[in-house]
């Protein structure tokens, strides 16, 4: 029997994956914030001719996703230039999947969504300031996915 939980997740327990781009478990380190994660679905209004009340039907068209920002303290930026660098010269060939994986307190997963055939479309680099004292130089990657899965 399973116990159902009473309180919800902490949004700071989870891991970004993405396939092809670092070896062994396709880990690049620590994200601090992962923004943007959804779909939306396109709906047109429609009236058949033949309607005898005049409003309109919702149909459902096409989806889409919407773009996900990572962010993380700059510490190895090549492996993620690289993957920019390869779309750069072989367009959506060099496309990968993206996993977002939010963990429980024992950090086991307990969602996980897939960003399906991935793109970097931006990267921005840090903002150097000599009076920011002890902050953190943080790097963003805007990525953009023909899919999204739930598991």
């Amino acid at each position: 029997m399973s116990i159902a939980r009473e309180f919800p997740y902490g949004a700071f327990n989870f891991k970004v994956t993405i396939s092809g781009v670092v070896e062994g478990d396709g880990s690049l380190g620590g994200f601090s914030d992962v923004s943007g994660l959804g779909t939306e679905l396109m709906v047109a209004e429609y009236r058949y001719g033949n309607d005898k009340e005049n409003h309109v039907r919702k149909l459902v068209g096409l989806h889409k996703v919407s773009d996900v920002t990572l962010k993380r303290g700059l510490c190895n930026a090549g492996q993620l230039w690289n993957w920019i660098n390869q779309v750069r010269v072989r367009g959506s060939a060099e496309a990968r999947d993206v996993t977002i994986q939010l963990l429980d307190e024992a950090m086991t997963p307990v969602q996980t969504w897939k960003l399906v055939r991935a793109v970097p479309m931006k990267w921005t680099g840090p903002t150097l300031a000599a009076k920011a004292h002890g902050d953190v130089a943080i790097e963003e990657l805007t990525l953009s996915a023909e899919g999204l899965e739930f598991e």
